[in-house]
């Protein structure tokens, strides 16, 4: 069962003769390269030359995703003839003060072209750096817990509070299963509540385009749907954890990074449930894995839009995401709050929550309704 619709490409292409399109233009950058499966950890060196990649490289990676794939990738590279530097991170959060770090790295060893090698925080450093640095990037993701593997979007901490960012799309995503499916299957089940977060961006896209008269993708939106659906229809295999789950969960973020990226706009991929969890980052004093919130904030946003939210609670059970405060450790006081407040964030995309958001007791309602608060 598919639980949202896009709007039909009828009533964009009338809409856009109505309003002309003279003096209209939009550029789409996409990776050039995509490898997603078994083993193709050994062909990023490969896939460098093919995009004719040169100079020094520099890899950033964390302690430990310098054990589990860094190291491979840097013998790799000097293997195929690449002078390479190694910057290895300690931060908790991505911020701004290790992209500056990755900065005054990449001028010291006047480094051409960028690889990040880990999970969500690894990547999005590394993308920022590369983009306020203007040369190429390169994601080697070594979990599967969000999209921001292959989209051209990026959260930076600020202190307290975390800002996403435009920056470009990776050049290539070398995404090794094989790799993937060894880390521990909550971030798997995390990327899982990210994908599904999906149904309701769309929704939410679609009213701020009604409401708002706010540019639409017909196509990036049915892209970023069809994405979620595949976790729909895949949740049984996807809890298995298997190799094969890895693969399906990475194609699957790897898309939903493609439909941003057509979009010009995370719209298809961060609405109203996005707003929660970030509300809850800022808030909450241990805040959970971004997929795992929003997964949660996607069922009770789902809720407000009419939609079967029961069915997104059952799929991400099924997965064995967390749909619960309990679940996630975060009081049922906060999860109020963060509902009273999500509407704060990020105001100038218009959603379900609107420009006034929820009353303390609409949000303390629509959280014991869906089950996330007892």
């Amino acid at each position: 069962m598919h639980v949202a619709h896009v709007i039909d490409d009828t009533e964009c292409i009338v809409e856009n003769a109505r309003m002309g399109i003279r003096g209209k233009m939009k550029r789409t950058q996409l990776p050039r390269d995509i490898l997603a499966g078994d083993g193709v950890l050994e062909e990023v060196g490969e896939v460098c030359r093919r995009l004719s990649l040169d100079g020094v490289a520099l890899v950033v990676a964390g302690r430990r995703t310098k054990e589990i794939a860094g190291k491979r990738v840097l013998q790799i590279l000097e293997d195929a003839s690449y002078d390479v530097q190694v910057a290895e991170i300690h931060a908790e959060e991505a911020d701004r003060e290790s992209v500056e770090r990755v900065k005054s790295i990449l001028r010291e060893t006047k480094a051409r072209f960028l690889i990040s090698v880990g999970g969500g925080k690894i990547i999005d450093i590394g993308k920022v750096s590369s983009f306020e640095m203007e040369i190429p990037f390169v994601s080697v993701p070594t979990i599967a817990s969000h999209d921001g593997i292959a989209s051209p979007r990026a959260t930076i901490r600020n202190g307290k509070f975390p800002m996403s960012v435009q920056t470009h799309a990776p050049l290539a995503v070398v995404a090794d299963t094989e790799i993937i499916a060894r880390a521990p299957f909550r971030f798997t089940a995390a990327g899982c509540g990210d994908i599904v977060a999906n149904f309701t961006a769309v929704l939410d896209w679609k009213l701020a385009y009604r409401l708002r008269n706010q540019e639409f993708s017909s196509y990036a939106a049915a892209l970023s749907e069809m994405t979620a659906n595949m976790v729909l229809e895949n949740a049984k295999e996807i809890r298995k954890g298997s190799e094969i789950a890895a693969w399906l969960v990475t194609k699957a973020l790897i898309s939903s990074g493609v439909a941003i990226s057509i979009a010009g706009t995370s719209a298809p991929a961060s609405g109203s449930e996005h707003k929660f969890s970030h509300a809850l980052d800022i808030i909450a004093d241990r805040p959970a894995l971004h997929g795992e919130q929003c997964g949660i904030g996607t069922i009770m946003m789902a809720y407000l839009h009419g939609e079967d939210w029961q069915l997104i609670k059952n799929v991400l059970r099924e997965i064995g995401a967390p749909t619960t405060a309990k679940e996630i450790g975060v009081p049922d006081e906060i999860i109020i709050e963060a509902l009273t407040q999500a509407h704060k964030i990020n105001p100038h995309r218009y959603t379900i929550l609107g420009d006034t958001g929820l009353t303390r007791e609409a949000a303390e309602r629509l959280a014991r309704v869906t089950g996330v608060i007892d």
